[in-house]
């Protein structure tokens, strides 16, 4: 299951193996040996993870189910929320399957409403209430 994990966040942003050890400062036989489950890799290196993808350990120790965002700022909760969407199975959008262009659409549409909502904060004096 870990190893899953750790192979499912490293697809889903995108990255080779190398890329992915590079980031954690190991080999690249070792994030392979951790994504074929032959090795586990040491709490460091688990804590690294977690941090490089804005997810817990606990997740990918497959002790919580959801990915839980470990950032208050916007653009990480949407970065985290956009690598979910694509790495979902059996979504539905319209009631069809959920394409790539249907996830692109749906970013857009949150990224878009994030804008807008902060452009009004921006905006708004003491007068509106927040």
């Amino acid at each position: 299951m870990l190893g899953e994990r750790i192979k499912r966040l490293r697809t889903g942003a995108r990255m080779t193996q190398g890329e992915l050890a590079k980031r954690l400062e190991i080999s690249t036989s070792a994030v392979g040996m951790y994504e074929q489950g032959r090795r586990e890799p040491p709490y460091e290196v688990l804590l690294k993870i977690g941090e490089l993808f804005g997810v817990s350990a606990d997740w990918l120790l497959a002790r919580e189910e959801t990915v839980p965002v470990q950032s208050d700022d916007l653009s990480d909760m949407l970065r985290a929320f956009h690598q979910q969407l694509r790495q979902q199975e059996g979504l539905m959008f319209h009631g069809r399957p959920l394409s790539s262009a249907d996830v692109e659409k749906i970013m857009r549409a949150m990224r878009l409403g994030a804008e807008l909502t902060l452009r009004e904060e921006e905006n708004c004096d003491d007068s509106c209430g927040t």
